[in-house]
């Protein structure tokens, strides 16, 4: 016994202490990833952490008086022997049936009320609460007040309903003491399943070889260095490694030190938590990567979408409609009066398109509960275009991303694919198209082609008169003569040629005046469906974007220690 005695007096792990506001800051820097992340990640991903915040917040504002530590084992490693044997009663039951633990016992050193409702909230039942608490011991088991020691189901048990249990508690206790035994110490389940798993929980594990005192004396350093040896394998290098037997005092010499000193400490709760908070922040580290992503797509990634959207709007229709109709109302202004009301007898470009016809107005009221427009509806190719400029806003504005964003980024860019039609509908209707003005030359000119036509119809009056006096037989009028040629003659003649020379001189004009009110109305009207496209699918898209900034932020604060 004497080398089990030495082999207990090994120094305990976990001198460092956790800082209590630099733990519950590290939770909130989680709290805050999950806020960012919400509805963008999917929620499977996210359930250690949502776990962790919960747990966390209730092991906080529940006893911090209280250290609670699980025996931990496989049936017939005689983690209820230590149990008993570190309460010194017989608490939890012992025998050679499989399973020996069926349900989880609790001894508490100090008073029980204050215990409860953190034994509450682990899950023990009351029937299985015990005090360890005499007259008799007077301040021997002082050093181990606020210990709450649990004795766990064996994790092997052929009921899957232990092991259920058992990993339930591992998640809620403060320490863990794992046990095993000469016999079954290199078992496959205890190392891949749990003590491989406990490898950020170095701080809060301690593994005992019980039941050490079955060996030779000789062959305790050997078990115990090939022990230590698959420790190391499993990621749990420097954790406490203790030789005890139950049924010697002196071999639970070292285990009992271990728990003085956790107790007195009472860091075991924070350091749990902080191993939690290192567990599930390397497992949500691969949704966020290192990575900055950019502002948002690039210009050339906009100016695709902007190009789809004008199409699927009909600015290309719209703005021909647009030349044509100022080509029609400088024509109603400036061309021959004579045909003005012929023309006038054609329906306006625009207002065929219910856009502002030739006075402003809209269309009848009852129509636009219909549409906004008449626009033609996007062709085949236009919303397939459409589709692949979002996809490639999507693609150019993730590239960088870890693999949980694209398609978060992509799903943001189509939520309001359906609102689009509607929007940009509103928006071609709602633009002004610079026609509104009537232009001052077009002013002048009408005046123009009025004078000459007046001076057209007083030519043809005076002939008119100077015939008619002549038929009756009553003196003539004298015309003048400009040269050769009488008055009347030159102005109804002048007044002809002279109005088809404006209307020639003027279409030429007109034409090119038409085109570049059309150049002012696609250049408005590509601004506007670009303010559609930066609301409806740039701005969704900058959002997820920002959400990943912000989670990568806060788990970079999680991360720091």
């Amino acid at each position: 016994m004497s080398n089990i005695a030495g082999r207990v007096r090994e120094v305990f792990r976990g001198d460092q202490r956790v800082d209590a506001d630099a733990l519950i800051a590290r939770l909130d820097a989680v709290r805050r990833f999950l806020t960012a992340v919400d509805g963008l990640l999917p929620d499977a991903d996210l359930v250690p952490a949502h776990t962790l915040v919960e747990r966390a917040g209730t092991r906080l504002a529940l006893s911090r008086d209280h250290t609670v530590v699980a025996l931990a084992g496989a049936t017939g490693s005689g983690k209820s022997s230590l149990f008993n044997a570190l309460a010194q009663l017989e608490l939890s039951p012992v025998g050679v049936r499989r399973p020996t633990t069926g349900v989880t016992h609790a001894c508490v050193w100090g008073p029980l009320e204050g215990a409860n409702h953190l034994l509450d909230w682990i899950g023990v039942l009351p029937r299985h609460r015990f005090v360890r608490e005499s007259a008799l011991d007077a301040d021997d088991e002082t050093a181990l007040h606020g210990l709450i020691l649990l004795d766990l189901p064996d994790f092997d048990s052929v009921q899957r309903s232990h092991r259920l249990e058992v990993d339930r508690l591992l998640g809620l206790v403060d320490q863990v003491v794992w046990v095993v035994d000469p016999q079954k110490y290199a078992d496959r389940v205890i190392h891949d399943s749990y003590l491989r798993e406990f490898h950020r929980h170095r701080d809060v594990t301690l593994v005992v070889l019980n039941q050490a005192d079955r060996l030779p004396p000789a062959e305790v350093p050997r078990v115990m260095d090939d022990l230590r040896r698959l420790l190391d394998t499993d990621g749990l290098t420097g954790v406490p490694l203790l030789a005890t037997t139950a049924v010697d005092p002196a071999g639970m010499v070292g285990l009992r030190s271990a728990l003085e000193r956790t107790v007195a400490e009472r860091q075991a709760a924070l350091r749990r938590l902080a191993g939690d908070v290192d567990t599930v922040v390397a497992g949500l580290d691969e949704l966020v990567g290192s990575a900055r992503p950019a502002g948002g797509p690039d210009d050339t990634a906009i100016n695709g979408l902007n190009r789809a959207l004008a199409g699927a709007a009909g600015v290309p229709a719209v703005t021909e409609a647009v030349e044509r109709a100022y080509r029609h109302r400088a024509g109603a202004a400036t061309g021959w009066p004579v045909v003005r009301g012929w023309r006038r007898l054609r329906p306006d470009p625009l207002r065929r398109l219910h856009l502002p016809g030739p006075t402003g107005d809209q269309a009848d009221p009852a129509e636009s509960l219909v549409a906004a427009t008449s626009v033609p509806d996007p062709t085949a190719a236009q919303r397939s275009a459409l589709g692949l400029a979002i996809r490639a806003v999507a693609d150019r504005a993730a590239a960088d991303l870890p693999a949980a964003w694209p398609g978060a980024v992509t799903s943001a860019a189509r939520s309001r694919l359906g609102d689009l039609p509607d929007a940009l509908d509103r928006t071609i209707a709602g633009t002004d198209l610079g026609l509104d003005r009537r232009p001052l030359w077009w002013r002048i000119v009408g005046g123009a082609q009025w004078l000459v036509t007046l001076a057209a119809v007083v030519g043809l009056g005076w002939l008119v008169l100077g015939y008619a006096l002549r038929a009756l037989g009553l003196p003539a009028l004298d015309n003048p003569m400009l040269g050769q040629v009488p008055l009347p003659t030159v102005l109804l003649l002048g007044g002809l040629l002279a109005g088809l020379l404006v209307a020639a001189l003027t279409r030429p004009v007109v034409r090119w005046a038409a085109r570049r009110v059309r150049a002012r109305a696609e250049q408005r009207l590509t601004a506007r469906v670009a303010q559609v496209g930066d609301e409806y699918v740039l701005a969704p898209v900058r959002i997820v974007l920002g959400s990943y900034a912000q989670a990568r932020d806060a788990l970079r604060d999680a991360a720091r220690r």
